[in-house]
């Protein structure tokens, strides 16, 4: 297996939080990251959320409903429905080996659509020749760790929207594929991907106001302490960890 190919071309994510560069492996996954370079230019990721925070993990987006459960690959733009996902590429094998991997989500029949997660953690092994890896960030991990480090619910769901605002492709070696519609200017959020029900991304949070340092930082210890024992919980007992994780990560 590929542990780390050498990536080419780059597609800057503009995000609530600020900028990730991703390198694509263009030569190793060829369909995946045309998949992804032609999302990016219709605009596709624009105001998606990023709907699943797991700490030292991974951070999941890509779906423009927000829940994990929608999306759609470039294919069913040009084809229709039945190309709604597409045939995962196995090979060669690379490994989420490093902090920031990029990779699309299985919708657990070895297929994809539009979903990609960024790992968090190091030597993922177990989404290994599941999830499959397409690029890496190269710049803007300090964003990365500032996603990684937001306040979750029980479900990994930010509390605080944190928001794709916008692609850049700032190198694309593939062709169009007949009968892409690009839009000639950026499209405005519908009412409903900005309405999440979460605090907006651009709301200012001060939830220091009024209280003494020793309130503030006892406030702190405590989301500390929470956020280790939930942790512990998870890998605790490493099996099931795992496969709690692994669930919450398919595209159903």
């Amino acid at each position: 297996g590929v542990e780390v190919p050498p990536c080419s071309m780059a597609v800057l994510l503009e995000t609530t939080v600020g900028d990730l560069v991703i390198d694509l492996y263009t030569e190793e996954r060829p369909r995946t990251c045309l998949n992804f370079l032609k999302l990016c230019k219709v605009k596709y990721y624009n105001y998606c959320l990023i709907h699943n925070v797991q700490r030292d993990f991974v951070i999941q987006t890509g779906d423009p409903m927000g829940t994990g459960r929608g999306g759609e690959s470039i294919f069913c733009q040009l084809y229709g429905d039945q190309a709604r996902f597409f045939e995962a590429e196995k090979v060669p094998r690379i490994k989420h080996k490093k902090k920031g991997t990029v990779s699309m989500v299985n919708n657990g029949s070895d297929q994809h659509a539009s979903q990609f997660l960024i790992t968090t953690g190091e030597n993922l092994d177990y989404l290994d020749g599941v999830h499959t890896v397409f690029g890496e960030v190269t710049e803007g991990m300090d964003v990365l760790q500032t996603i990684n480090e937001t306040f979750v619910d029980k479900d990994f769901i930010p509390y605080q929207d944190i928001r794709i605002n916008h692609t850049v492709i700032l190198d694309d070696p593939f062709d169009d594929p007949p009968g892409l519609c690009v839009p000639d200017r950026f499209p405005e959020p519908t009412k409903e991907q900005l309405d999440s029900g979460r605090i907006r991304a651009d709301e200012e949070i001060d939830d220091t106001k009024g209280h003494s340092a020793d309130e503030i930082e006892e406030v702190q210890a405590e989301k500390e302490a929470k956020t280790h024992a939930i942790l512990l919980e998870m890998v605790g007992d490493l099996p099931d960890a795992d496969n709690q994780k692994m669930c919450c990560l398919f595209v159903n």
